[in-house]
């Protein structure tokens, strides 16, 4: 089985982080988000992954290679301009054979792919879209269907009483050969806005399956932040690493330092070195080789590697990016979001 993941996004939502690194190699408590993606595909039975890329491609395959340390074959096909979603899956064209899964490099969730290809399979579907309820759809594709799942037509970000439908697209399908032939080569394409119109009308096979499975589209700062905190929690999984106490989790097993004060849940990066008396409070995440110095303090926050924070800083409820630096007593404002390099200096 074969599957798809569209990874070309440039990631502005979550800039600054994501002038240095592309959003599908965000860290995600032991691994890069898309291998989250690729692992649940490889549970399911996929063995051979296609990544069309387009932003900064290079820290992506040099972090995941030809996939087999992973427990799969990786593609990668590159796009020299944004293609839309359809428009990436036909630049794999050349990669695919048969029937395959495609998911968005943005969104986390536990729906079942194997329960999603079974249905499809007895629906005799050319496309199966995964949907999920919401309470407020009007800032999202919601999809209509009938009483046997057969999507009826799509409305985008709808107007109240235009659709009494609550149900989104969730950005993961099944396709059929015959739902990538009918998507134009050569220019972007949007799967929703065209691709799964003219599918609706000229086949009748389009259908969705509707769960209300673990599910978050990642890609702001907030839901990246929300996502660590679900993991944490054991709402989709648990983190990768050891779990050194409830809730206390290590990329590497070391030990914390007897005299620092920890609160549950938090996760240690590799070569994470933490000072005496440094005070780690719920949902701090301190990712490969951070440095944190005496007496500070971290708190539902997220550091990338190689962030230092120096003697009595404060981190809370921020995101630093790649090296950040915090001087010693500095604080960093509550819901922060600081790109690579920055620098953060005591007050005067």
């Amino acid at each position: 089985m074969q599957a798809v993941i569209l990874v070309g996004g440039e990631g502005t939502r979550l800039r600054p982080l994501t002038y240095a690194l592309p959003k599908p190699m965000a860290p995600l408590l032991g691994r890069p988000f898309i291998g989250w993606i690729i692992e649940r595909l490889r549970i399911a039975g996929v063995d051979d992954v296609i990544l069309s890329c387009c932003y900064l491609p290079e820290a992506i395959e040099s972090h995941f290679g030809d996939g087999r340390s992973h427990g799969v074959r990786l593609h990668y096909v590159h796009e020299e301009q944004p293609l839309g979603t359809a428009g990436a899956i036909k630049n794999a064209v050349d990669h695919i054979d048969g029937t395959i899964f495609v998911c968005n490099g943005d969104i986390l969730t536990g729906v079942d792919l194997r329960a999603l290809l079974t249905s499809h399979r007895r629906n005799n579907a050319v496309a199966t879209i995964h949907t999920r309820p919401v309470d407020d759809p009007s800032q999202f594709g919601v999809v209509e269907t009938d009483a046997d799942g057969r999507v009826r037509r799509f409305v985008e970000k709808p107007k109240p009483g235009e659709t009494s439908a609550r149900d989104i697209n969730a950005g993961t399908y099944v396709l059929e050969p015959e739902a990538i032939e009918a998507i134009p080569s050569g220019r972007p394409v949007s799967i929703e806005r065209e691709t799964y119109p003219l599918l609706i009308d000229s086949t009748h096979r389009v259908f969705a399956v509707s769960t209300d499975d673990y599910w978050i589209d990642v890609g702001r700062p907030d839901t990246y932040r929300q996502a660590h905190r679900d993991i944490l929690d054991g709402r989709y999984a648990h983190p990768v690493g050891v779990e050194l106490a409830p809730g206390i989790w290590s990329a590497d097993g070391a030990p914390l330092p007897r005299d620092v004060s920890a609160r549950a849940p938090l996760y240690l990066g590799a070569g994470a070195s933490i000072g005496a008396g440094v005070t780690l409070e719920p949902y701090s995440v301190i990712y490969d080789g951070g440095t944190i110095g005496e007496g500070a303090t971290i708190g539902d926050a997220i550091l990338w590697p190689g962030c230092s924070v120096g003697e009595h800083g404060v981190v809370r409820g921020a995101i630093l990016g790649l090296d950040v630096a915090v001087e010693p007593k500095a604080a960093v404002p509550a819901s922060s979001v600081l790109g690579r390099g920055e620098r953060v200096t005591a007050a005067r």
